[in-house]
């Protein structure tokens, strides 16, 4: 379940990160958002009814039904415009959490504690964003859509296949991914955007006024 609920983060990260750049509708992404948040909160349900209070199956659990209640809660605000400074807020307690996770993981599986780690600093934009107003909404944008595929889609569909990266090798080359996304993300972030200028409203609000975007076992 943990890596359907993955390779689901995925889209649901690149789709809005391509919503902050302008190139996705608000109402689109916002239903698509709805239905990814959805589906994850039911498939954690469903796993919480079956673990019948087992601890470490609950624990499994935690982080994709946090990164559920945010889809969910970025389609509800793109759908009724329900305001986005609570769900800033939210992704700093989520980022917290995040960061907690990374940590206990460092000795059980290296690999997936630097990507909760690079979750975690995404959410950590989110909370900037979000909740302190910071104008980074392009580097945000560009972090989403660079870290959906290599931090949730590509782990994901190893995992399916029933070879998810562990050693040395792979957890350098983690680390390296990590650095790599949101270095790119800088670099994309600061060349000129007719489109996204375009893609303001008369009121002068961007995209990301009009929609939020937000990540990420897993996500």
């Amino acid at each position: 379940m943990a890596y359907i609920c993955l390779l689901l983060s995925g889209a649901a990260l690149l789709v809005n990160g391509l919503t902050l750049l302008g190139r996705v509708p608000g109402r689109d992404s916002g239903v698509f958002n709805v239905l990814i948040g959805g589906l994850q909160l039911l498939l954690c349900i469903a796993v919480a009814v079956a673990a019948d209070g087992s601890l470490p199956a609950l624990l499994s659990i935690t982080g994709t039904f946090l990164f559920g209640l945010t889809y969910l809660y970025v389609g509800l605000d793109a759908l009724a415009g329900l305001g986005a400074t609570g769900l800033g807020w939210f992704c700093g307690f989520v980022a917290a959490v995040a960061v907690a996770f990374a940590a206990t993981n460092v000795a059980v599986d290296p690999v997936l504690a630097v990507l909760w780690a690079t979750w975690a600093g995404l959410w950590t934009l989110f909370f900037l964003l979000l909740a302190l107003g910071r104008d980074i909404g392009r580097f945000t944008a560009w972090a989403l859509v660079l870290a959906s595929q290599t931090t949730t889609t590509v782990p994901a569909l190893l995992g399916l296949a029933g070879r998810w990266p562990a050693g040395g090798w792979w957890t350098t080359g983690a680390v390296v991914v990590a650095i790599a996304v949101f270095v790119g993300a800088a670099v994309l972030a600061r060349r000129a955007s007719p489109r996204s200028t375009a893609a303001a409203g008369v009121d002068g609000a961007t995209p990301v006024e009009h929609v939020v975007a937000a990540p990420t076992a897993a996500v």
